[in-house]
């Protein structure tokens, strides 16, 4: 991955390589934007620049670059045990090495659940646990091999539980010489203070509809008027797009799940028969898996904001566009208002906060659409 590969975001690159040419380059880079942003793809191409920059062999480092094969360029990301790998607290990300390659070369802008997928454990979260924290310290104690700067890219990195955290932090604070740590974020937030005040942060805005556009062009060979169609629904994301034009989008079964469960919300008040009908409901989504369950319930806080935007006549901020023929947006805008959004907002972050520490789905599901019944029916 190069620069010139990368779609939009020019001012962070000039940042990244003038920086770099003055020597200007901190230890500790935390570049955070949301799903779709390039955020690894950018962490590569820089990593590339620095490797390759004096590099006397230039066309051999860029080589090694391509095929992530460099021996000063390392890798961590979120992992889990699977049918190959039995024990949890053991498994690091050296043992997904070839899956990790394909993956960037296939999906480079993609998210934590497309991983997931290709290492066949959808069902379950990745971490980066202790185990892998000591794999990096060992990594980085080495010299380089080429002699110049060694790089590691740290991505998803809010995925570090508590016990990886601190076992980094001194390698952070006091990192061996020409060692660049990158750590790739969609939530700031989510990683612990003491990480991030030791980093100096670079945040990437989501990408134009021009740019998803252009992408959708170059990577998929869209059509202009398919190109923008889409790029306007991916609100700034790119790997949405993709799958989107691709039609393998999880967006069309969010849909459907979505239609289903307020729609029972919605006829659950005073009629206790319909509440097996949610119970069901949560039971099927509580199957799903936790990686599938946060998509989704982020999916519904973004139908809902749409949903409030066209009610508060703002159409030109509303993207999203349903494929069922019997359910419109603009019938179920109206329910969705200043007296019941923010309350909407809070449980279905609550609710994602709960299924991201482990909680029981199913019961936090239908803890949700419980609440759900009564915040739909709240006047305006």
């Amino acid at each position: 991955m190069r620069f010139s590969e990368i779609l939009g975001q020019e001012n962070i690159k000039n940042h990244l390589q003038q920086s770099a040419k003055n020597g200007r380059i901190p230890h500790a880079q935390l570049f955070v934007g949301k799903e779709g942003s390039g955020t690894l793809p950018m962490a590569i191409a820089y990593a590339r620049f620095l490797l390759c920059l004096d590099n006397e062999n230039n066309e051999s480092c860029n080589l090694k670059c391509d095929n992530l094969s460099h021996p000063d360029l390392h890798f961590s990301f979120p992992v889990t045990n699977n049918d190959k790998i039995k024990s949890a607290s053991k498994v690091v990300s050296s043992l997904f090495s070839e899956e990790w390659r394909q993956f960037v070369k296939e999906q480079p802008y993609g998210n934590i659940f497309n991983w997931l997928e290709t290492i066949g454990v959808e069902k379950k979260q990745g971490i980066i646990n202790v185990e892998e924290a000591k794999a990096i310290g060992k990594s980085l104690v080495l010299k380089s091999y080429e002699g110049g700067y060694k790089v590691m890219i740290i991505w998803m990195a809010e995925k570090m539980n508590l016990g990886a955290a601190n076992k980094l932090l001194k390698l952070i604070e006091e990192p061996p010489e020409k060692t660049v740590l990158l750590l790739l974020a969609e939530n700031e937030e989510q990683i612990i203070a003491t990480i991030r005040s030791r980093c100096q942060v670079l945040h990437f805005p989501v990408l134009s509809n021009k740019d998803i556009a252009d992408g959708l062009k170059q990577r998929e060979g869209a059509s202009d008027n398919e190109a923008l169609k889409i790029a306007y629904q991916a609100d700034g994301n790119l790997n949405k797009a993709i799958h989107l034009y691709r039609n393998d989008s999880s967006d069309l079964l969010f849909e459907e799940w979505f239609i289903i469960w307020v729609r029972a919300a919605f006829r659950a008040k005073g009629n206790a028969s319909v509440i097996k009908e949610l119970i069901d409901w949560s039971d099927a989504i509580g199957k799903a898996g936790r990686e599938t369950q946060k998509q989704f319930l982020t999916y519904c806080l973004q139908f809902f904001r749409q949903a409030l935007l066209l009610n508060y006549k703002a159409p030109s901020l509303v993207f999203l566009e349903t494929k069922s023929e019997s359910f419109q947006l603009k019938k179920f805008a109206p329910f969705v208002h200043g007296q019941n959004i923010v309350q909407i907002n809070k449980e279905l972050n609550d609710a994602m906060y709960h299924i991201e520490r482990n909680g029981n789905g199913k019961l936090i599901l239908l803890d949700l659409s419980i609440k759900l019944t009564r915040l739909l029916h709240t006047k305006q």
